[in-house]
């Protein structure tokens, strides 16, 4: 365990900011697979760019990697165009 005053201040900040990363990327794997479940174009396009979106925010604040995401926007654009 800690000793340090700092240290024990750097764990909770962790567990904080740990538990909202994995809110926000769950949350981003939820609308992912709610638009890959869409049958309608329409509806895909309305979330498409609530994806894209999400995607791009986790890719900056380093919860994925930037690459992961652009494959990942890649792939659900294209999904969109052909529905």
């Amino acid at each position: 365990m800690a000793n340090h005053k700092s240290a024990l201040k750097r764990i909770r900040s962790n567990d904080a900011k740990r538990i909202r990363n994995k809110y926000q990327h769950k949350s981003t794997r939820t609308v992912i697979k709610n638009l890959k479940s869409t049958e309608s174009k329409e509806e895909a396009e309305k979330l498409l760019p609530l994806a894209l979106s999400m995607l791009g925010k986790l890719a900056k604040r380093n919860i994925i990697h930037k690459n992961k995401a652009s494959n990942l926007q890649s792939k659900l654009t294209k999904l969109v165009a052909a529905l």
